[in-house]
């Protein structure tokens, strides 16, 4: 029996390592740090080996396959010296791939994936189609393929995981923007990055689509693929296809029947929103899904838990609570989108962030910043000098605390951390929790 070596034993390992099992290979799961309960669990009563804490290199080199985890850097040793043996390192995605028919729409962008794939689902889901929204948002698309029998796959994908893509290959391909993520993955190297983003469409074939921002330089610089049909949308400039905002406006053209509605009936406002609200539509519209149900769609949408959720309010201070903001652009996103006095709780593991794209927003909207954990040097050298006031707390119960007493009615408290969270926390989703939980204590 053929066998297929999982690194990493997380959401991406343990589904691809149920499908390969599924599919009659012979499955080893190998991971450098612990495997959660969960993962082990199930593991264990599909009877797949696996193992934790350290990689038995002597069983991984007999993979014919090895499918990595996104997590997992290209440059590890051992990587590299498969690599050097020459045997195929591919991802979960890729993998997954190859025993699904189904129509693929596959998201990607620095920011606003999660937001979009979860709407494309919303509105799929109510036009009555079979849809499941998987790869870096809920189940992993690999355990999706092998418990379910989906018509439709909405996935949201980061670099990391189109890193690892050979012959992946969306119906429906969705760029939103590239802006600094991750550069230390890609040897602080930006185009390696946009390099990167822009392997969602490099199979993609006339019978394609590609939906993409064309207000984004980096795409615009770097978009060169001419073998689909390119479906831009803008904010800034109109378009005969695709999608553009003309007098608050969403104008929607795809098939010659214009869909219009205004941007104040959004249930997602704000900027980057109005993007993401454009890249849904226009992939319903592809579909030929009707425009009531597009429409009422935008209107009813719930957004993402610790995308710009709003909490509670108390005594009059508004929290709201944007954990999921990891890098400095979405947090850019979340200041715009501000109206009332803000008070910031920013930090965390700092990926090099430049914050000075930042500066104006927090001169006209913030007035105080919290810095919460130990990476802060960056942050109060950045600030220190706009004439904001800036605090430090060592953890979430005091930075919610001190927004507390430095707020008044009608201001606001935002946590968008701009940052990682892996030094207080376990992941956005934990820091998101933890704010939470905190502020309702108040």
């Amino acid at each position: 029996m053929e066998k297929i070596v999982v690194l990493g034993g997380g959401e991406s390992g343990c589904g691809a390592a149920v499908l390969a099992q599924q599919k009659g290979y012979s499955v080893f799961v190998s991971d450098i740090g612990k495997i959660k309960d969960k993962y082990k669990n199930v593991l264990i009563q599909k009877g797949i080996e696996w193992e934790e804490l350290h990689h038995s290199e002597d069983k991984i080199f007999e993979a014919i396959e090895v499918i990595k985890s996104p997590g997992i850097p290209e440059t590890i040793p051992l990587i590299l010296e498969l690599k050097k043996k020459g045997i195929p390192i591919i991802s979960e995605i890729e993998f997954a791939f190859r025993y699904t028919n189904s129509k693929i729409i596959a998201i990607t962008g620095s920011n606003g994936k999660t937001t979009t794939a979860l709407l494309i689902g919303h509105i799929l889901k109510k036009a009555g189609l079979n849809v499941c929204v998987a790869g870096n948002v809920g189940d992993s698309f690999a355990l999706q393929v092998a418990n379910e029998n989906y018509d439709y796959y909405v996935l949201e994908l980061s670099s990391f995981q189109l890193d690892g893509i050979i012959d992946f290959k969306p119906d429906i391909a969705i760029i939103l923007n590239i802006t600094p993520d991750h550069l230390n993955r890609y040897n602080e190297d930006m185009e390696l990055y946009i390099q990167s983003k822009l392997r969602i469409t490099k199979n993609q074939d006339k019978n394609d689509y590609l939906i993409y921002c064309s207000d984004d330089p980096n795409i615009n610089k770097y978009l060169e693929q001419e073998n689909t049909n390119l479906l831009p949308f803008s904010i800034l400039k109109e378009h005969q296809r695709g999608a553009c905002l003309i007098d608050d406006e969403l104008n929607i053209n795809i098939n010659k029947t214009p869909f219009k509605m205004n941007i104040q009936q959004l249930a997602l406002q704000g900027k980057h929103n109005i993007y993401n609200s454009m890249a849904a539509a226009i992939s319903s519209r592809i579909l030929d899904l009707s425009k009531e149900v597009i429409r009422e769609s935008l209107v009813d949408f719930k957004n993402v838990e610790h995308r710009l959720e709003r909490v509670i309010k108390v005594h009059g201070i508004e929290f709201i609570n944007d954990s999921k903001a990891t890098n400095v652009n979405s947090t850019w996103y979340a200041l715009e989108s501000m109206i009332k006095p803000t008070i910031w709780i920013v930090g965390g593991v700092d990926k090099g962030n430049d914050y000075s794209s930042l500066l104006s927003l927090v001169s006209d909207k913030v007035k105080a910043i919290i810095c919460l954990g130990e990476q802060v040097d960056s942050i109060k050298n950045a600030f220190s000098e706009k004439g904001v006031e800036i605090y430090f707390a060592t953890n979430m119960k005091e930075a919610v605390n001190f927004s507390y007493q430095l707020g008044e009615k009608g201001d606001a408290v935002l946590l968008s951390p701009a940052c990682a969270s892996f030094d207080l926390f376990e992941n956005y989703e934990h820091r998101g929790v933890e704010f939470k939980k905190n502020v309702r204590n108040l």
